[in-house]
């Protein structure tokens, strides 16, 4: 630093030292020098000009770096991490440049003091040890952009003469590990930008006074069904010691966002990176509800069980309303989607709710029935445009493009709109434009290659029984995940409709038998990850049961072997049902629609092919992934293991 700098006031209100502000890190310097603002205004500036280095997942604070060598952390009120980013709407992002006075964010002070929270604004100076000498407050009112500090820097060798006790991270992290009750008393554990953040089975095994005495630690918090070990600066390194010390199968996402991993280069491994970066959003976006889907199929597969044993009609008010209960969680599946994946990309959740909404709105419905779903025929026109609606309830992945899209799209227009009108024009033109894009291009895209698919499906049934239970029977759940599976339904109902069975449909049937049967291997093989085992086991049910989601992006999925190694076995059963020109009368499938493979007309070789085919396909999927395809250390080396329930879900980590 040359001379000296001058610091503004981030918001409007009344300006403070550091000492007084209302957090003890803060107040005592654990952070570094600064100053705070007890606001009365709700729009946050940039104190300093620089680049923006951090900014908060959960929105409360933003992190700059001067050109002067200042490292300036502005936290908009105490303990806000607790609530989510719901109160902020912050302007900026990692990377941008800003100017003094330039506005940033803006802060909900009636929702913070709502939640029960301390508004305090606070500018704390990061690195004061090297570069910070002294710094004069200037307190009373002030507005936002008014001078309030000047920091008089150290002298050329200064920075270091002050006393720099080390700290052994590592085993710092064990004796906290240790006098928290050790790691069966640890849930899990998070950090934010000051703070190591418990989750403990048992908050009386924690020995808050060692804690607090051990070189390193400032203090000890309880709140928000946390404990919290205050660190300061350092609080990174501290967190990964800490992880260490618990071993695998710890450590959730922080507040603060880490650095994006860069894909490697050549064509190849930018492929391979890129699908598996896919992989893991559409898992992540779809784990949120693969509880009530399990919950869902199960139920789904009992009333078919129901209907095919003559118990109760498909025409009954009972069926309906029982089916209502089972289908809702597909039908409405692009709003849960887009909910989730609007989380997991950095989108508005709300809005993107909106979008699948749009998507499963029942005039839209209607208008894709009109035409079949592996057509191109144009059922509608979009402003002159003529495009052709799809069918989009039970779909996943062009919430998840309306996601990615929405990310992209949320901070240009927030950086555009101004203020006064944001609030009615940002969420109005997202919706307007995602959905169209979504209708107008995506859909459409997604349905050209249906049709070619369907055309190919065709095809090859033809051509060979065999082969194509092969070839379909290995692939047909690749296509599940990209939504291009709908090729496949057309073709089914236009065979039992001309025929009165399918043949296409029995080798279908034979991939949720394979999906099931890994899952059941996971089930079986998993001994110590208790969430893991109920996540096996209500998949496998819904498997068996003829809806394959949390199998698949709740586990096989997800763990990548596993889903290849149940594509094996639903090749071979695939290819056995060919072979033995396996029929269904009906389109429930799987285990628990073996009536469909009853012939009206009596049991015959069909039926026997279908239970021969089925036995093979559990055989050699099991068999491939319980020694192949899974091992519990899978669980333990993966970061994405959520708790799940059945029909529930416990966050792993909450913000």
């Amino acid at each position: 630093m040359k001379g000296t700098v001058k610091m503004l006031a981030p918001v409007s209100g009344q300006a403070i030292e550091m000492t007084e502000v209302h957090d003890p890190m803060f107040s005592e310097k654990a952070m570094g020098e600064g100053y705070g603002i007890i606001p009365n205004s709700r729009d946050i500036v940039a104190p300093v000009s620089g680049k923006v280095m951090l900014v908060a997942s959960t929105k409360h604070a933003i992190g700059f770096s001067t050109d002067d060598g200042l490292e300036v952390l502005v936290h908009m009120g105490v303990d806000t991490v607790e609530l989510n980013g719901t109160p902020f709407d912050v302007l900026v992002k990692e990377g941008d440049t800003v100017q003094a006075g330039e506005k940033i964010a803006t802060m909900d002070i009636d929702a913070i003091k709502d939640a029960g929270k301390v508004t305090d604004v606070i500018v704390a100076i990061t690195n004061t040890n090297k570069i910070v000498k002294e710094i004069h407050v200037t307190k009373g009112p002030v507005k936002a952009g008014d001078n309030v500090a000047e920091v008089q820097p150290m002298a050329p060798g200064e920075a270091n003469t002050k006393p720099n006790k080390k700290v052994d991270y590592n085993q710092l992290g064990q004796d906290i590990v240790k006098n928290v009750g050790g790691v069966q008393n640890v849930e899990n554990v998070i950090h934010c930008i000051t703070r190591v953040r418990f989750y403990l089975k048992d908050d009386n095994k924690a020995n808050d006074d060692v804690i607090k005495n051990m070189q390193g630690v400032l203090d000890v918090a309880k709140a928000g069904g946390q404990y919290q070990v205050v660190i300061g600066p350092a609080v990174e390194d501290v967190f990964d010691a800490v992880v260490k010390a618990l071993g695998p199968g710890f450590g959730g996402d922080s507040e603060v966002k880490t650095q994006k991993a860069v894909a490697p280069k050549g064509a190849w491994p930018k492929t391979k990176f890129y699908f598996s970066a896919l992989i893991g959003v559409i898992t992540a976006s779809m784990m949120p509800v693969i509880g009530l889907l399990a919950a869902s199929g199960i139920l789904k597969g009992l009333l078919a069980l129901i209907v095919s044993a003559k118990w109760l009609s498909v025409t009954s008010s009972t069926y309906m309303i029982i089916n209502a209960m089972g289908d809702s969680v597909f039908y409405f599946l692009p709003i849960l989607v887009g909910f989730t994946a609007a989380k997991r990309l950095g989108a508005n959740q709300v809005i993107m709710g909106v979008i699948g909404g749009v998507l499963a709105y029942p005039t839209l419905v209607q208008l894709a029935a009109k035409t079949s779903s592996t057509q191109m025929n144009i059922n509608a026109n979009f402003f002159g445009i003529p495009i052709h609606v799809a069918n989009y309830t039970y779909s996943i992945f062009p919430m998840i493009a309306a996601a990615w899209l929405a990310s992209k799209l949320e901070p240009w227009l927030k950086k555009h709109i101004v203020m006064s009108l944001r609030m009615i024009l940002s969420p109005l033109l997202e919706v307007f434009i995602v959905s169209a894009i979504i209708l107008v291009i995506v859909g459409p895209i997604i349905t050209l290659l249906s049709s070619y698919l369907a055309n190919g499906i065709v095809a090859l049934l033809k051509f060979s029984p065999a082969i194509s239970g092969l070839l379909i029977g290995g692939f047909y759940q690749c296509l599940v995940i990209f939504g291009l599976h709908w090729a496949v339904i057309p073709v089914v109902a236009s065979q039992i409709a001309t025929t009165g069975h399918s043949a296409l449909n029995a080798i279908v049937s034979a991939t949720m038998v394979a999906q099931g049967a890994a899952a059941m291997a996971v089930f079986v093989k998993t001994k110590k990850n208790i969430d893991m085992k109920q996540i096996a086991g209500a998949a496998t049910l819904s498997a068996f049961s003829g809806v394959t989601e949390p199998a698949m992006y709740g586990i096989n999925l997800k763990y990548g072997r596993i889903f290849w190694t149940a594509n094996i076995g639903s090749a071979v059963g695939g290819l056995i049902t060919g072979l033995l020109h396996v029929d269904m009368w009906g389109f429930a499938g799987s285990l628990i629609g073996f009536a469909s493979f009853i012939n009206p007309k009596g049991i015959d070789a069909s039926f026997t092919g279908y239970l021969i085919a089925s036995a093979a396909t559990i055989i050699v999927a099991f068999t491939c992934t319980y020694f192949f395809g899974f091992k519990e250390e899978d669980l333990e080396n993966s970061h994405e293991v959520e708790k799940v329930r059945l029909g529930s879900r416990e966050p792993a980590q909450a913000n």
